[in-house]
């Protein structure tokens, strides 16, 4: 495989599908070595069938807002390779979704769920509806229709959809609703479903605790305790509050939270009080984080990044390419030790080379947030066997995966001068865990 041979043909195929071209380009250049070892890989044109999706469904939904008007959107789901079990992976209502975004988020599933070593394919979905400022009726009829078009194309063992940006317990639970309707069955086809009809304990957490249970991993390598560290988290939705929440129970200090209009930034640390104003804030009064600010006396940034401010370590949680070089470079100046990324491909390819090449621990969100669809996995599997665990259990879990990606990651990724490259070793492992059971499984 030449990469950039590679790259030319798919930016020449999809030329305007940015996002989607970065993804596949970070993957490609790390797995190049590993991919030109195995000849029969390149016979079977593999690289090629694995980073076009197996199928892509778009199409229209068609709700009436509360004034009585109708008003339209897009809907789309990616189902980007089965090879390993069922199509699995999110779904995101932001104006921002377009084809590019999810395919990168769908090819990006892939890996992050061959790591987990869970039975899931890679898959992703969503619609340019921003659920912001609706009223729940609206919301609840938005759902509905986008699950009217999607239903007859997912289900347990063929495509099981969960939450993502925009999409929490609420909207999951209307899809799940109105999917249970139409496909007269009641199973764990979306996973984020709430306790009471079959959902897991942990499911809300995972993300954010793994992403810190991972961190906790990659810390352990230099012989570094987490208590007392300062850190750096943006976003303030369901990632960044559990990521908040764990490393106030293992005593780091949590000091910025932003959302799209700005940031905070508590020098004197986001306590546990602090965090329940965020999260009846941000959950059920759906206000913006100025408020803490204005609440609590600290410094507000307007159209600001939390990555301005000094601290010990990073945790991206928010959304795509919201940390640049530019970034990178002052958290590195200003002493950062590690960045272990909470959303999906958070730091741009110069942001993430600046990391590497100041010798930072740097985590990318295929193995630091894994713990969300790792928990999805550990749903379907208790819903198929009709019992739920313990929130210890789960959690326990969830811990073990973690540390076995993070394992995964060091097998690969460990150069000659000991330094971890943890891009490399999580694309190799996911990538040939796929890649051989796309060998197996013949040309299809």
């Amino acid at each position: 495989m030449n990469t950039k041979d590679v790259l030319n043909d798919l930016k020449r195929r999809f030329p305007n599908e940015p996002e989607y071209l970065q993804a596949v380009s970070e993957v490609l250049e790390s797995i190049e070595e590993v991919y030109n070892k195995h000849p029969e890989f390149e016979k079977a044109n593999l690289i090629e069938r694995l980073c076009i999706p197996d199928r892509i469904f778009s199409f229209r939904i068609t709700w009436m807002d509360d004034r009585g008007q109708v008003q339209t959107n897009m809907g789309y789901r990616i189902q980007h390779n089965n090879v390993l079990g069922p199509y699995k992976g999110g779904i995101r209502f932001h104006a921002s979704v377009n084809p590019s975004i999810l395919k990168f988020l769908a090819f990006e599933q892939t890996f992050k769920n061959s790591l987990t070593t869970l039975p899931m394919g890679g898959a992703k979905g969503g619609s340019d509806f921003m659920p912001r400022g609706k009223s729940n009726a609206e919301i609840m009829r938005f759902c509905q229709s986008f699950v009217l078009e999607l239903w007859r194309h997912i289900g347990p063992d063929t495509d099981v959809p969960a939450g993502d940006i925009g999409v929490g317990g609420r909207e999951v639970a209307y899809m799940y609703g109105m999917y249970r309707k139409l496909a007269r069955e009641n199973t764990g086809t979306f996973t984020g479903k709430g306790l009471e009809f079959g959902g897991s304990l942990i499911r809300p957490e995972a993300t954010g605790y793994g992403n810190i249970y991972f961190l906790l991993e990659m810390l352990k390598t230099r012989g570094i305790e987490l208590r007392g560290k300062r850190c750096l988290i943006s976003g303030s939705g369901n990632v960044a509050q559990y990521t908040c929440e764990k490393l106030i129970e293992l005593g780091a200090l949590p000091v910025t939270l932003s959302d799209s209009n700005g940031y905070i930034y508590d020098p004197d640390g986001i306590t546990r009080e602090k965090l329940d104003f965020v999260m009846d804030l941000k959950n059920n009064q759906r206000g913006r984080i100025r408020e803490y600010a204005e609440h609590y006396g600290c410094k507000y940034v307007e159209g600001g990044r939390v990555w301005a401010e000094a601290g010990d370590i990073a945790l991206p949680s928010a959304t795509q390419n919201e940390l640049n070089g530019d970034d990178a470079r002052k958290l590195v100046a200003q002493g950062c030790i590690a960045v272990s990324e909470g959303a999906n491909m958070p730091s741009t390819p110069e942001a993430i080379n600046v990391f590497q090449e100041a010798g930072l621990l740097y985590a990318p969100g295929k193995a630091a947030n894994a713990g969300g669809v790792a928990t999805s996995g550990l749903e379907m599997t208790q819903n198929s066997m009709r019992l739920n665990w313990t929130r210890e259990e789960v959690d326990e879990k969830l811990k073990r995966i973690m540390a076995g990606i993070h394992e995964q990651c060091v097998r690969y990724g460990k150069r000659s001068d000991g330094y971890i490259d943890y891009v490399k070793g999580a694309n190799i492992a996911g990538f040939m865990k796929v890649a051989k059971a796309m060998m197996a499984q013949g040309v299809l």
